[in-house]
């Protein structure tokens, strides 16, 4: 069988959208959300990245406040310029574009942020709110990858979804966020990685794989049950090419797959925005 493909660029274009629509509802009532972007370096990836979201704001009507910083900063620096953006009230999200050079801590930037304003969902309140099934900003790529097989009503409930990686930004959290009593989630998780003992055995019982371990072609088809749906989540390169956790030949026996490229990746984007907006619903 050849898998149906799980297009994410279309997936993301109904959510920005939906985004754009509640963007002009609060505008109208005097609200303009904004996300503020730190970049620290020129790191050409992370540049492009901020340049590719600040492109989405502008599409969706939301504001982008920037400041990018060089790579030689002080931490107090830093640490100036998140508290200048949780104290700004037209600025509803924020984001810290990772990785920031390594004389940097970046957990203690990270914890710098106002809950309210972490548009990546990934404060530790924000993760235990999570744990507790209260509302609060989902991490963009795990609530993308929800919305994603919701749109393609593919069953999650009560179906085994087994996650390959146990990262903090979509292993972790897209695990506890399946496994919760939520929409288009209330699924039996079972969590492996590259160090887990005979994972092809543990794979081959998911009826939805997610591959989200940064290995290039990790899962391959001799893994997968047949008719499973896969997603690859996992963003490895490969002599400086984006690649996939999941080999090609996956798709062969896949019922419905992401493709190697305009899988995941948009809807982690899409989902920033609407991060953005609902924090802006908040305001006091």
């Amino acid at each position: 069988m050849a898998g149906k493909v799980l297009d994410g660029n279309l997936v993301a274009r109904i959510v920005k959208d939906e985004v754009a629509n509640e963007v002009r509802e609060l505008r109208a009532r005097g609200v303009v959300p904004g996300l503020g972007t730190i970049l620290v370096g020129d790191d050409p990836s992370s540049s492009k990245y901020v340049a590719m979201k600040h492109r989405d704001c502008e599409e969706v009507g939301i504001v982008s406040h920037h400041r990018h910083l060089p790579a030689n900063s002080t931490f107090e620096s830093l640490l100036e310029v998140i508290s200048s953006f949780n104290e700004n009230s037209e600025i509803d999200s924020i984001l810290l574009q990772l990785p920031i050079p390594k004389h940097l801590n970046q957990l203690e930037a990270l914890l710098a942020i106002d809950p309210r304003k972490d548009v990546d969902g990934l404060h530790p309140v924000n993760l235990g709110k999570l744990v507790m099934s209260e509302e609060a900003p989902l991490p963009c790529t795990p609530a993308g990858i929800v919305r994603l097989l919701a749109h393609y009503e593919i069953e999650v409930e009560g179906r085994h979804v087994v996650v390959v990686g146990r990262g903090l930004t979509i292993g972790r959290p897209l695990a506890l966020l399946l496994a919760s009593k939520r929409p288009n989630c209330n699924a039996t998780v079972t969590v492996c990685h590259t160090g887990s003992n005979d994972m092809a055995s543990v794979v081959s019982q998911g009826d939805i794989v997610v591959a989200a371990a940064g290995v290039a072609n990790l899962i391959t088809a001799s893994m997968v049950k047949v008719g499973a749906v896969v997603v690859g989540a996992g963003t490895p390169f490969v002599d400086g090419k984006l690649a996939s956790d999941v080999a090609d030949d996956v798709a062969e026996v896949a019922s419905a797959i992401t493709p190697r490229v305009g899988g995941v990746g948009p809807m982690t984007r899409a989902m920033l925005l609407r991060n953005t907006v609902s924090a802006a619903r908040l305001r006091p």
